[in-house]
Formats: C-alpha cells, sequence, structure tokens
C-alpha cells in the first residue's frame, strides 16, 4: 500500500463511481479497478458494494475515514519541506467578508508587506458563512468571520474586533435630531440591510424581534458603500459597524449610536486546526495577534 492507493481509493469513494474518478485523477479506469482490487486483497475485506451503484462497506467507510488523516498528514509534511527550501516566499489566500473590507486591517497588510514583499496576499471577498467553508475545505487559508459561530475542535481563532452598530440616516429623517435612538423606535423605517447569507442579516432579524417588530426591508446588498449611498439618497436607514460610521465624511449623513441593542460587529480571524500552515501564514497569524487586536 502507498500514498497514491489512499489517493485512487478517497477518489472513487468520493464519487461512488470509478469511472469520474478516473477523470478526475486522468488515469485510466482499468488502472483505478486494479489498484483498489490490490488494497482489498492485501487488507483482506471488501471496499465497496458492487452492484447497480457503487456503494461503501463498512470496511470501506473505516478505510476512508483514516485515509483521509493519512492523505491529510502527507500534504502537511510535503507542504512543510518545501516551505522549508522557500522560507521567505509563498501565498496567503484571505477571505474578508465584503462589509468589512480591507480598512479594517490594510495597516497590517501594509507592514506585513514591508517585511515579506515575496509573499503574494490574495484577499476574497464573500460572506462569513462562506469564508467558513473555505477554510475547512482549504481553500483558503485564513479567514476573517463576523458573528458566527464555529466548533473550537476544527478551528483555531483570535478575536479581532466587536464593534457596535450604529444607525445611520440622512440629515432630513426626523431621526436625526436623536443623540442617540432606542431599536425599537426603527419599527417603521424602511432598512437598507445586509444580504441574507450574511451572519449580521441574521442578528439584525433576532434583535428587531426580540424588539416586537421585523424590519421593512426595501434593499440588501453585501457592498457599505451602497448602502451608504441609498441612505444619502433618502431610500432608507442603515446600521453598519461604529468604525464605518466614524469614517463617513458625507455632511448629509448622520451616524446615531443605538440603545436597547445588543448588536455588534464581531469579528474574528480564524484557521483550521490540525492543519500545517505555511511559515508566510504563521507570520501573518503572528503580527496580526499584536496588531489587530487593540
Amino acid at each position: 500500500m502507498d500514498i497514491r492507493h489512499l489517493e485512487y481509493f478517497s477518489e472513487v469513494a468520493r464519487h461512488l463511481s470509478f469511472t469520474k474518478a478516473a477523470s478526475t485523477l486522468h488515469v485510466s479506469q482499468p488502472s483505478i479497478s486494479k489498484v483498489i482490487k490490490n488494497l482489498e486483497e492485501e487488507l483482506d475485506v471488501s471496499l465497496f458494494y458492487r452492484s447497480k451503484h457503487l456503494e461503501l462497506t463498512d470496511a470501506g467507510k473505516a478505510v476512508l475515514a483514516n485515509a483521509k488523516d493519512v492523505l491529510e498528514a502527507f500534504s502537511n509534511l510535503t507542504s512543510e519541506l518545501t516551505d522549508i527550501m522557500d522560507l521567505k516566499k509563498g501565498e496567503i489566500k484571505i477571505g474578508i467578508p465584503p462589509i468589512i473590507g480591507a480598512a479594517f486591517f490594510s495597516n497590517l497588510i501594509s507592514r506585513y508587506k514591508e517585511e515579506y514583499p515575496l509573499v503574494e496576499i490574495n484577499l476574497t471577498e464573500v460572506g462569513s458563512k462562506e469564508i467558513k467553508r473555505g477554510v475547512e475545505d482549504g481553500s483558503l487559508n485564513i479567514g476573517l468571520i463576523c458573528n458566527i459561530p464555529i466548533k473550537k475542535e476544527n478551528f483555531e481563532l483570535i478575536r479581532v474586533i466587536k464593534d457596535p452598530l450604529m444607525l445611520i440616516v440622512h440629515n432630513e429623517n426626523p431621526l436625526a435630531e436623536q443623540k442617540s435612538i432606542d431599536l425599537s423606535k426603527l419599527e417603521k423605517e424602511p432598512f437598507i440591510l445586509y444580504r441574507e447569507d450574511f451572519t449580521l442579516y441574521d442578528r439584525i432579524m433576532e434583535e428587531c424581534a426580540k424588539n416586537g417588530f421585523e424590519p421593512k426591508v426595501v434593499c440588501h446588498s453585501s457592498q457599505k458603500d451602497f448602502m451608504i449611498e441609498m441612505v444619502e439618497a433618502k431610500l432608507g436607514i442603515a446600521l453598519l459597524p461604529s468604525r464605518i460610521c466614524h469614517k463617513i465624511t458625507n455632511p448629509e449623513i448622520k451616524a446615531i449610536p443605538l440603545t436597547n441593542s445588543n448588536i455588534n460587529l464581531e469579528l474574528a480571524m480564524v484557521w483550521k486546526k490540525n492543519k500545517y500552515l505555511p511559515f508566510s501564514v504563521r507570520e501573518f497569524i503572528s503580527m496580526a495577534e499584536g496588531f489587530i487586536i487593540k
């Protein structure tokens, strides 16, 4: 048995098809069939039920669970060896929510690039739920996620920010005269809200429900600049993190603190537990621990 045998077996188990596995691996179907047959003979078990549809046996399920661990360990080993040979180079794939953008940690990226100019930083803007999936499947090294519960047995994390949401309104809105406002007073206002795949959308809906109403949503968006423009156009109100609100320079918009509200942007940096992290990624996390958290 070697790593190649486990890779072939795992791919057949994933697709439950010799044909699809052969296509994915770019090898012939007879080659895969032979490898699986040899593996079954070596282990003295049947790994698949070969009826009309391919199906894993109980023994096959047990082998698959352990094969995943072995393949991940081998991947970590090869990654670490590559890392040692090429210490100062690399790539960091980071997922960030669009509503946050790079503004919250642009200084960190700038400082990191000064220290490691050969490391390429790729930022992907997607919602927190998608970022969590990306970190889980390995397509992202690090994710910045908002207000989303995660299983600590699967992830490592550092908490970056806890920032209360504020109300933004057009100056001509009567609410603009208030120094602070109770969330329940927004019942009749048209809301410009985050998209439904955003965790902040869930938090706002939950908090409004606690205050006895469901927001009247006139628009969904993932872009803070668009939400601000919609408020400027007098189409509704919006709730944004205070750090964003304090940077709004438009004189026609006023930011107002909320009372009776427990809605915060809770931002955490996460990465997958028990997965080898390249030197470039470890250094980014180390720098973040002393740089972002205030």
